[in-house]
């Protein structure tokens, strides 16, 4: 027998009266009618696969029960594109109108050994709770008629004993210095190398670098306050778009260029020049 994987497998016989078919057999038929195999039809329906093919077969066994049962007809019957309701009729006709009645010994075995809940006994939790009233009563008037002979300390006085001196603030601890860029592009400059160190100090500025075969080393925005160090074997070629907002160091050196608010330049150093002016691109 298949599995379901096709429309067309085997088509067991059912036991069929002459003018309707058997509720698994109209359900097979209309499925293969819809080119639906049995796996496609349980992933529909969530039904699972063996449990379809007994439905088809008219074995309802396996449902679990009848209420379980009417259930899968209609799910499966929506599935395969035809109406429940002849089917679920004809199921009721053929059980007798009724479910079939779960057995009941095992559900009254489980009632006889299961133990009575015992029922909360309100009168004594009142008068439990009658008794503590009283007692929070009794002892609050005890203590109040205590404090009547004790002398009255004066309001926002505290005793010699346990008053402290006010805790002296913390001193304020400095703020680390900013780092100065100079001693960054110093400790930072290889010999053998060319060192180039931008710091944004005035604004922001937008910056291109490239190194001695062209490549872009950086091609952006330098954020106000930011600092970038480049390095090249060779030569180090410059586009600042903002020189103004520049504060620039050459292996270690400040180029004391004066450089304008919004100018553009073009620039290129090499690891022989010691902040000196540069080659203009």
């Amino acid at each position: 027998m298949s599995i379901g994987n096709s429309p067309e497998d085997d088509r067991p016989s059912f036991p069929e009266d002459e003018d309707r078919p058997s509720i698994g057999r109209a359900l097979q038929l209309a499925r293969i009618d819809a080119r639906l195999t049995v796996d496609e039809v349980s992933a529909a329906t969530r039904v699972r696969v063996p449990i379809v093919h007994a439905i088809e077969q008219d074995d309802f066994s396996r449902c679990g029960g009848d209420v379980y049962a009417r259930g899968h007809i209609r799910t499966i019957a929506h599935a395969v594109g035809i109406d429940p309701a002849p089917l679920l009729a004809q199921f009721a006709e053929e059980r007798g109108g009724r479910p079939t009645p779960t057995p009941a010994a095992p559900l009254f075995e489980a009632e006889r050994i299961r133990p009575e809940p015992r029922r909360p006994n309100w009168t004594a939790a009142m008068v439990a709770a009658i008794v503590a009233v009283i007692g929070f009563v009794g002892f609050t008037m005890f203590s109040d008629s205590d404090k009547g002979t004790k002398n009255p300390v004066a309001e926002g006085s505290a005793s010699p004993a346990t008053s402290k001196p006010a805790d002296k603030p913390a001193p304020a601890k400095p703020a680390d210095p900013k780092p100065d860029p100079a001693d960054s592009a110093i400790a930072g400059a290889p010999k053998d190398k060319v060192t180039v160190l931008i710091s944004a100090e005035e604004g922001k500025s937008w910056i291109s670098v490239k190194g001695h075969d062209g490549a872009t080393m950086f091609d952006g925005l330098v954020a106000d306050g930011q600092t970038k160090t480049f390095t090249d074997d060779e030569r180090i070629d410059l586009v600042l778009g903002n020189a103004g907002a520049i504060k620039l160091f050459v292996n270690g050196k400040e180029v004391k260029d004066d450089f304008q608010e919004g100018q553009v330049e073009r620039l290129s150093y090499t690891k022989d020049d010691k902040g000196a002016d540069p080659e203009v691109g």
